[in-house]
């Protein structure tokens, strides 16, 4: 799924900027229902992993064009905060959907579980109907000749992918080896409570700062989730009791789920008009490729370093952060004077 993700970012990027955002929208939730209701009757391997890419290729059009969508909806000084109400759902789901997923298969079974999943996509495509804006493209190929021949990447987002891409390498580390860290450690923590406290954390921030997202500059942001990010990454590695790991899960939801909001609205605000959807696509390729490096890196470690390791080599990918956004940072800063 991520390959494929990463293959058609940019034509979901390209496409979301011609074409009424509702119409791709549609296009995305309809291939998803079609992959997820596949699972669900699929009868072994190979139809399963078909239906895989059929789900990938509709959840790549799904969330390049509804974070773009959501932009085109709300007054340009207000992208900040849209994109933090998508980012607070966005990973609240992401925190609380495998923890309902696992008690669902326990109580009712793998099939029918799948088959709840995709009542939840259909649902998706019943409620778009009732946006009342479809988000046409502001500018038409025949009006801007030239300017619309397919592009890979909004070159003015670079610097913010590759930022989140980075960031997004100990979280996904974390995400897919905590329980396996948790368990060759012989820690005694409540793991399974460590995403959810994130979700609950993340929320609370993100109400809390949500009128400060358009005002404050991207270097403040940086900043506060730098320290943050330093700080659950030390815990991580340090952590044998239960108010390690939630101090650990509260600092990665302000250094991680703030930042995801702030790199998406810059991405934004830096990108001109008519390259908005491909603005959104070159910010999920950085996080596409930080999804993927994550469990292999994580599994690298596991496999040539001792176990406390783990943590400690994830502080080094903050100072090449530092570094790009050092490079980077009067357009970074300017991005919040674009509205």
């Amino acid at each position: 799924m991520n390959i494929i993700s990463m293959i058609l970012r940019p034509v979901a990027g390209n496409l979301t900027d011609r074409i009424s955002k509702y119409r791709l929208t549609f296009f995305g939730g309809s291939i998803c229902f079609i992959g997820t209701l596949g699972y669900v009757f699929a009868p072994n391997s190979q139809l399963l992993l078909l239906f895989r890419f059929i789900n990938g290729i509709g959840f790549v059009f799904c969330t390049v064009c509804m974070a773009t969508w959501i932009a085109f909806l709300v007054p340009r000084d207000h992208v900040g905060e849209a994109m933090g109400y998508y980012g607070l759902l966005n990973a609240s789901s992401m925190a609380l959907a495998p923890a309902l997923a696992i008690n669902l298969y326990q109580v009712i079974g793998y099939r029918p579980m799948l088959g709840v999943s995709a009542a939840a996509v259909l649902l998706m495509v019943i409620l778009i109907q009732f946006v009342g804006n479809p988000a046409q493209p502001k500018y038409r190929p025949q009006e801007n000749k030239g300017r619309h021949h397919f592009k890979i990447i909004q070159k003015d987002t670079l610097a913010v992918a590759s930022i989140m891409s980075l960031l997004s390498i100990p979280y996904f580390a974390t995400q897919a080896d905590i329980v396996m860290y948790v368990a060759q450690r012989h820690l005694n923590v409540a793991v399974g409570m460590y995403f959810f406290i994130y979700a609950v954390v993340l929320f609370a921030i993100r109400i809390a700062l949500k009128n400060f997202f358009d005002t404050v500059r991207f270097g403040v942001w940086f900043a506060i989730c730098a320290v943050a990010s330093v700080v659950y990454i030390v815990f991580l590695a340090i952590m044998n009791s239960d108010w390690q790991m939630a101090v650990a899960a509260g600092c990665m939801a302000l250094g991680y789920g703030i930042m995801f909001s702030i790199c998406q609205s810059t991405s934004l605000m830096l990108a001109p008009m008519a390259e908005q959807g491909l603005a959104n696509s070159t910010f999920y390729l950085g996080l596409d490729i930080g999804m993927s490096l994550g469990p292999i890196i994580g599994g690298l470690i596991d496999n040539y370093l001792p176990l406390t390791w783990f943590y400690p080599v994830m502080l080094v990918i903050l100072p090449i952060v530092l570094v790009i956004y050092l490079f980077n940072r009067q357009k970074l800063n300017g991005a919040v004077e674009h509205h």
